[in-house]
């Protein structure tokens, strides 16, 4: 093939338990450096030129911020409830938001109510910044598919996606692994409820009921995000935190500056795959790296 991409997730899940301090994380950074070194020696033994994009750079965080349970309390949010639990009811809300890490987008249902619920939310502890029609477009978060608010955390906030005031009402995917069905990004599925006495118990018990042929939740990750230490989405504070592109090829970078759009990057692979330097881009939002692999 012209274009091969390897996926190499080593880093992303200890750096959101643990957060980057973690001295655990050392071990980490070895094992991928260890993983890269052999890979890039082998692609360029045979010819081939190798480049490394990373899609983040991950920060400590210390604070979940729910904003669908502000808006729940607001009196925005419409739940309907199935068999005592409560489903978000996105076409019936005046206002819901899809939480991804430090960003979060959310759709008005009604114009007329826009200020109220920026209002709303710009008042919420962890917030820093709600972007409206030309903050997106500062931002070149203006798509037609954006939510007509985009919130940003601050530096040690992130948005989980609860929309529920209780517990006990919560969707009975709640406490499971289940990416398509929770309205946003839920990284408390990377641990083990720490509330549960013998979560490992549970688990044997939920393959034991699979075996049997018997209807089963693997309901073991806790219904809050307090464990969660290392996050993404907004602009970093140093570009050091940011993510990086690193390549040999530091002719096709000569053009650019420090920093490019992620929307540039094609354009930088692109050269690479026809042998030309990489047009101008002026603006900023990818921190790039040109020079040896370790």
């Amino acid at each position: 093939p012209t274009l091969s991409l390897v996926y190499l997730p080593h880093l992303d899940y200890n750096l959101q338990r643990l957060g980057p301090d973690d001295p655990a994380v050392a071990t980490d950074l070895r094992e991928i450096d260890a993983v890269c070194e052999e890979l890039v020696t082998f692609y360029e033994e045979r010819g081939v030129t190798v480049m490394l994009l990373s899609e983040y750079g991950i920060t400590g965080v210390t604070r979940p911020v729910a904003l669908n349970r502000v808006l729940r309390e607001a009196g925005l949010i419409t739940v309907r409830e199935e068999l005592g639990r409560e489903l978000l009811d996105a076409g019936a809300c005046e206002a819901f938001a899809v939480a991804d890490h430090q960003v979060a987008h959310v759709y008005v249902n009604r114009p007329e109510r826009l200020a109220e619920v920026r209002a709303l939310l710009e008042a919420v502890p962890g917030v820093e910044a709600v972007l409206d029609e030309d903050g997106k477009r500062a931002h070149h978060l203006a798509h037609e598919r954006a939510g007509e608010l985009v919130v940003v955390a601050e530096p040690d906030a992130w948005f989980s996606y609860y929309y529920w005031l209780d517990d006990d009402r919560a969707p009975d995917f709640a406490p499971t692994v289940d990416i398509h069905r929770k309205p946003g990004y839920d990284p408390a599925e990377l641990f083990l409820d720490p509330d549960l006495r013998f979560p490992r118990l549970r688990m044997a018990r939920r393959l034991v009921q699979k075996k049997l042929g018997f209807r089963y939740l693997m309901d073991v990750i806790p219904l809050h995000g307090r464990q969660v230490r290392g996050s993404h989405g907004r602009l970093p504070d140093n570009p050091a935190e940011g993510p990086v592109l690193v390549t040999r090829q530091a002719a096709y970078l000569e053009a650019l500056p420090d920093t490019i759009p992620a929307t540039a990057v094609q354009d930088v692979i692109l050269a690479h795959l026809r042998g030309r330097c990489a047009p101008e881009d002026p603006r900023s939002g990818l921190h790039r790296s040109a020079g040896a692999v370790s």
